[in-house]
């Protein structure tokens, strides 16, 4: 299919952070787009403003006659009844795994895959090869801070970073050149139904590599890697083939050396907070280095890399309060981000609220998910967030809040959160998970005058 002749493409799902970023590329190219989606957020109010026809409504009375493709979310319904307008109209429908399949498959791809940090690893990665003379081009699963989008475009550059999503299988649509793996606990067990069919789907992965392709996973994962594939390691550990060292804290900052059999980098200075972001910087600058990015110039991207919304998102940082956003929905993320806030404020009380997402990830981890949370000093639960998902018996937040054993610990609706801060005047404040509690950012931010 030629892509490029399209004139105009209707999204179900737009408003999705990977949906919104395809979008975005095909206004960029010139072709009409339009779309619906369930809630309007932030995101689709940015994408009305950038031109997109957008409703909130699964009415197929609203849609324009002239659409040549839909794209659509593996979040979307079965039942939905704009997917089966279109299903049985005999509609050309295709998965965004297989959009973005298309469009890379005569650039350089650099595929990001992994259970935890491929979004952080994209964004980083993505920021290290624009700053330099390589450049990129970048569909992200976040917004960058540095460049306020989840799309990067570049007029020159054959580089597309891509984050490989395991959701669904979406990431055996892509062929990378470069692909890497930062994880694969197990996780979208509702998809793959034990983690050792999510590791053969991340082998399968691997086998998706073009010719002469290469392969960065972090050391210990448990893979088959066929022999004719050039593979390398990383962690943050001496013995894997990038590594970092001599970590240490000057000035509120992260400081470390680089090293790997042929090049080592001194002295990189990194403001972006937390230990595990040092091993996501490994790999991001291990892949900048393979693509032939310059020592002086990684230095200096490290420096200046923000970071991303939704991830380790320092939002206020006063002498009243630290507040902290991070997208965590994982025990292993929890696990990460709790950590990494108390080795940067060991002298004081935390406070985690936390919105469980989906039933089957709560039911399948609930007991993960509570040695988690005992981390912080202060629990917050709120309801569990559906997204695609039916009530699972018996599965809910005050089930999970039975399991956790610190002594303070609540159960909350949103609505209550603004007088629970009140009242309780936390010191470091976190707000954690990847459902719609992204909605108190503002509220949190506005009650302290930011």
């Amino acid at each position: 299919m030629d892509l490029s002749k399209l004139q105009h493409i209707y999204f179900l799902g737009i408003g999705g952070i990977g949906m919104s970023a395809l979008a975005r590329y095909f206004v960029a190219k010139g072709i009409k787009v339009s779309g619906y989606d369930k809630t309007e957020t932030p995101l689709t109010n940015q994408l009305q403003n950038e031109g997109i026809k957008i409703h909130f409504e699964d009415n197929i009375n609203l849609l324009d006659e002239d659409i040549d493709i839909v794209i659509y979310t593996p979040a979307i319904p079965s039942t939905h009844k704009e997917f089966l307008f279109f299903k049985d109209n005999n509609f050309t429908i295709l998965k965004r795994s297989e959009v973005l399949g298309l469009i890379t498959q005569n650039s350089i791809g650099i595929g990001i895959a992994g259970t935890h940090g491929k979004t952080t690893i994209s964004t980083m990665t993505s920021h290290l090869l624009k700053q330099s003379d390589i450049d990129c081009s970048a569909f992200l699963g976040g917004i960058s801070k540095n460049y306020q989008s989840n799309l990067l475009l570049s007029a020159k550059s054959e580089y597309v970073v891509i984050e490989a999503d395991e959701f669904d299988r979406s990431f055996l649509k892509l062929e990378p050149q470069i692909a890497a793996i930062s994880s694969i606990d197990a996780d979208h067990l509702d998809i793959y139904g034990d983690k050792n069919e999510l590791k053969k789907s991340f082998e399968d992965y691997i086998r998706k590599l073009k010719p002469n392709g290469i392969l960065i996973y972090k050391k210990g994962l448990d893979l088959k890697i066929p022999e004719n594939i050039r593979s390398f390691t990383y962690s943050l550990q001496q013995g894997s083939d990038f590594y970092a060292d001599n970590i240490r804290i000057e000035d509120s900052a992260y400081v470390f050396d680089f090293y790997s059999e042929n090049q080592n980098i001194k002295d990189i200075k990194m403001l972006y907070p937390g230990l595990h972001n040092i091993e996501n910087a490994c790999l991001a600058i291990a892949i900048a280095l393979l693509c032939g990015v310059k020592q002086d110039e990684i230095k200096e991207a490290i420096l200046s890399f923000q970071g991303v919304n939704r991830r380790f998102d320092v939002r206020i940082k006063s002498e009243k309060i630290t507040y902290i956003d991070d997208y965590a929905h994982h025990p292993e993320e929890l696990k990460a981000c709790i950590t990494s806030v108390r080795a940067l404020y060991a002298d004081k009380k935390i406070t985690g609220i936390f919105q469980p997402h989906l039933f089957s990830r709560t039911r399948d981890f609930a007991n993960e998910f509570a040695k988690s949370l005992e981390l912080l000093d202060v629990v917050v639960l709120l309801d569990i967030y559906p997204a695609r998902e039916l009530p699972i018996e018996g599965i809910t937040s005050e089930m999970l809040l039975g399991k956790i054993k610190n002594k303070e610990k609540y159960l909350l609706d949103k609505s209550e959160i603004l007088n629970f801060i009140d009242e309780k005047s936390p010191e470091v404040l976190l707000t954690l998970g990847a459902g719609d509690i992204d909605q108190l950012v503002g509220l949190i931010e506005n009650k302290f005058g930011i």
